[in-house]
């Protein structure tokens, strides 16, 4: 069979066809929402890459549904690739876990084993007395790792399990205490972006 005659059958229309639209789909929006995250964190090096093969594979597949108008599962499959890019690029973010953040512990019980607790792993601490909707309260601040996140959220749960806390993105940071890096397991996870932080 000629690849002609091959592309005119229901296999390659309503199944290979499809697929490879949503493939595409889901390669070049998990791409854009990498690097608006990128962006967001002062990659101003990686992002542009990024955002070439997301431009070249969005023009491949928006190639090939127009010249497909009348396949509906060319549609099916473009929304689908859509939606799917942005669930991986969201996941692939959070292993990554890029950048630093803020911190805000509120605790009712007292902070000072959870306190003493950060301190020893490495971390910066600045805490203070404050007052809340239901009486006295312990604030505590500290500008971490992202990567270090879950690590620090098991001390909480460890130490004062009902404490309130949150987590925003910080775009600079200049002076900070952080845990030394020993792992070789973060050291080949965050290497590749050392480079593209040199710019910021």
């Amino acid at each position: 069979m000629s690849f002609d005659a091959f592309i005119d059958t229901g296999l390659f229309v309503w199944i290979i066809l499809p697929f490879l639209i949503f493939a595409a789909r889901v390669v070049d929006v998990t791409l854009g929402t990498l690097r608006i995250i990128f962006v967001s964190r002062g990659l101003k090096y990686l992002a542009p890459v990024v955002g070439f093969f997301e431009v070249i594979i969005w023009l491949l597949a928006i190639r090939i549904i127009m010249q497909n108008l009348n396949n509906a599962a060319c549609y099916i499959a473009y929304g689908a690739g859509f939606a799917m890019g942005n669930f991986i690029g969201i996941f692939l973010e959070r292993k990554l876990a890029l950048g630093r953040g803020i911190l805000r512990i509120i605790t009712r019980k007292n902070a000072t084993d959870l306190i003493h607790s950060l301190k020893e792993q490495g971390f910066g601490v600045t805490s203070v007395d404050a007052h809340g909707s239901n009486g006295d309260v312990h604030i505590i601040f500290m500008v971490i790792r992202r990567t270090d996140f879950i690590k620090i959220s098991e001390l909480i749960r460890e130490f004062n399990p009902n404490a309130f806390y949150t987590l925003e993105d910080v775009r600079y940071v200049r002076e900070g205490i952080f845990p030394t890096r020993d792992s070789a397991y973060h050291r080949n996870l965050l290497g590749p972006f050392k480079f593209f932080r040199k710019g910021k």
